[in-house]
């Protein structure tokens, strides 16, 4: 087991993150909150999808340097919590299952790995808090020796309990991947989308659920369109902020 007080991504960019003041949450508009909850699904500073793929990506290509026998499965898990006293903080833990892919009809290293993981635990942010579970399944392409860059396709998801300053509630978060491309060897987003659903209930408002599109716009920005409220939202430090 792997215990990590930040995660790789993390430590890319530590410098953003002693700054951050958390989600900006204005709540003048009626996505506004599920916004929040999409952030924090996605944000490194809430252990969100960004720290998943920085998992998966990383640990799939040191494997494939010392074996790509394809068929090889082999499991990880990852204890990951912030230092005392930083906010936003989390402890979150995961095991994950990879498989090295083979060509279809052959038995050679296709140069894609599948890594399926489940995780839980809590973040705790200045204005919202969470305790949440989840699962993802991506397959990464790319991964032999001359290749630039690395594909990734696939689902996240956290299902949990919300609150926030004024709000108390359930919500379930799912982000379906396509095609996005990482750098190497940083393992940074540089482009791609997603599709976003968020659903849940709230003590305020009832039940809602809103659908969108996330543009990686390379970096740590991203875009964010729910229902037609256009957002950007910066997955190193979890601010979002509403145009």
């Amino acid at each position: 087991m792997k215990t990590f007080k930040l995660s790789i991504l993390s430590l890319l960019i530590l410098g953003a993150l002693s700054c951050t003041k958390g989600t900006v949450n204005s709540d003048t508009a009626p996505t506004d909150q599920a916004a929040d909850l999409v952030t924090t699904s996605l944000a490194v500073n809430t252990d969100g999808a960004f720290n998943t793929i920085s998992d998966a990506s990383v640990e799939a290509q040191v494997k494939i340097s010392v074996d790509t026998l394809c068929g090889t499965i082999w499991t990880d898990s990852i204890t990951r919590k912030t230092p005392t006293g930083q906010v936003p903080s989390y402890n979150y833990s995961a095991k994950y299952t990879y498989s090295l892919n083979c060509n279809p009809n052959s038995s050679t290293f296709s140069g894609s790995v599948t890594a399926v993981s489940s995780y839980s635990g809590s973040f705790t942010g200045p204005s919202l808090s969470s305790a949440n579970s989840g699962s993802s399944n991506f397959t990464l392409s790319g991964l032999g020796k001359t290749s630039t860059t690395l594909g990734l396709s696939g689902e996240y998801k956290r299902t949990g309990t919300y609150q926030t300053k004024t709000d108390a509630g359930s919500n379930s978060v799912d982000v379906v991947a396509t095609d996005l491309v990482l750098t190497k060897p940083q393992h940074i987003i540089k482009s791609g989308t997603a599709t976003i659903n968020v659903s849940g209930t709230s003590t305020k408002t009832g039940s809602f659920s809103y659908n969108g599109i996330l543009v990686f716009n390379g970096g740590n920005a991203a875009t964010l369109t729910l229902n037609g409220t256009v957002y950007t939202i910066d997955l190193a430090t979890g601010v979002k902020i509403r145009h």
